[in-house]
């Protein structure tokens, strides 16, 4: 059974997106399959792969076409598909840090003033140039409200002052989409720069001790003294938080999709596996404690697709809630763990070893249930949400 039939048919998707999956698919097949397994190994991406993103329209998608974007007759489902079909390849750092520019450009795209927009947005949709979010610290992960990296005025300009880690495709990146403090404790206190990264001042080392997402390239940042002109700071001062959970959603969706298909590989693999195996006389999938594990596996990545299905619509039509979107990321991490756990446990020593996708995947389950929002952090937004707090 390949992972294609446990997808549900799902209305809301037409010829035009049938054929994005289509492109993506065969995309994946010839730039990235080949080569996954030493790209992850090495622990870095080959820059030759944006050019390559670019020249299919992948980096461009959802982005306008003033800047070389690709928005026109595109809508959520052709980036879950995108989502999914780069996840497909079971390395979670090429999709993590090939479209990292995801969660850090829309800030500007929708905040920003005109010259920062055409100074750094077609540069990054071509793939020549590189962008990151700097937003998690040393002393906090999902507290966004505690950013205590800060900048103080002076004249036309701001001294930045600080650190952020965690910071993916941060030794790449040749701009950071900064949070930092301006103002008073609080959300009210944070705003947006536009940091260059070869201003004097940034540094930044290299986290290459990860249990998992070892092809995507993950940095700390430090700001020394760091002089910032005012005219690259995104929104308004003190305004940072809107501009910086306006894409929370789509990221949400992202992130739920591509944790979905990595579920729906486990799946594939270890039916693959389980029908070619044969233990005491029969193939394994003939063992009904073994095809219980898949009947519970495609129980949880069919609910999990309703959810994200529901969702993708609400957010289409702008009636999406946050909780849902909270509990739906919650809901597909999970679903991911339990398929890794129990694809790794079909296939036993042979998914122990580093050249199976699911021996990488299962790696790569907590940076999953942890990056984006913590599932623990998901659960008190719906909560909290549901209270009218």
């Amino acid at each position: 059974m390949h992972r294609d039939d446990l997808r549900l048919p799902n209305p809301h998707l037409n010829d035009t997106h049938h054929a994005w999956r289509t492109q993506l698919r065969k995309f994946v097949s010839e730039k990235i399959m080949p080569h996954v397994n030493a790209w992850d190994e090495a622990g870095e991406l080959p820059a030759t792969l944006w050019r390559d993103a670019a020249d299919i329209g992948l980096l461009q998608l959802g982005y306008p076409e003033a800047y070389g974007g690709m928005l026109e007759d595109t809508d959520i489902h052709h980036m879950i598909v995108a989502a999914e079909e780069i996840s497909a390849c079971g390395a979670g750092g090429v999709y993590a840090t090939l479209l990292v520019h995801g969660i850090a450009l829309p800030p500007l795209v929708h905040y920003a003033n005109e010259s920062l927009k055409a100074e750094v947005i077609p540069p990054v949709l071509k793939g020549e140039k590189h962008i990151s979010l700097a937003i998690t610290e040393p002393g906090g992960g999902s507290d966004v409200a505690n950013v205590s990296t800060r900048a103080e005025s002076d004249g036309d300009a701001f001294i930045v002052n600080g650190s952020k880690t965690f910071i993916t495709g941060g030794m790449r990146a040749n701009w950071f989409t900064t949070a930092v403090r301006t103002g008073e404790p609080g959300f009210g206190g944070i705003s947006l720069l536009l940091i260059d990264a070869d201003t004097p001042g940034v540094s930044r080392t290299p986290l290459d001790k990860k249990q998992g997402w070892w092809c995507s390239d993950t940095a700390t940042i430090y700001f020394d003294n760091v002089r910032v002109p005012k005219s690259r700071l995104i929104g308004t001062e003190n305004g940072g938080f809107l501009p910086i959970v306006h894409n929370f959603n789509n990221e949400r969706i992202a992130l739920t999709a591509s944790a979905l298909e990595a579920a729906r590989v486990c799946f594939g693999d270890a039916w693959a596996w389980a029908n070619e195996r044969k233990t005491f006389g029969k193939p394994l999938i003939r063992h009904q404690v073994i095809g219980h594990k898949f009947a519970e596996m495609a129980r949880q990545i069919n609910a999990t697709q309703g959810y994200l299905d529901a969702c993708a619509w609400a957010v289409k039509h702008h009636c999406s809630r946050p909780a849902d979107l909270a509990l739906l990321k919650v809901q597909a991490t999970q679903t991911m763990e339990f398929c890794a756990r129990e694809a790794m446990q079909i296939l036993g020593g042979a998914g122990y070893l580093r050249d199976c996708r699911i021996e990488r995947i299962y790696r790569e389950v907590r940076v999953n249930a942890i990056g984006g929002g913590s599932e623990e952090i998901m659960r008190d937004l719906a909560w909290r949400q549901w209270l009218g707090r």
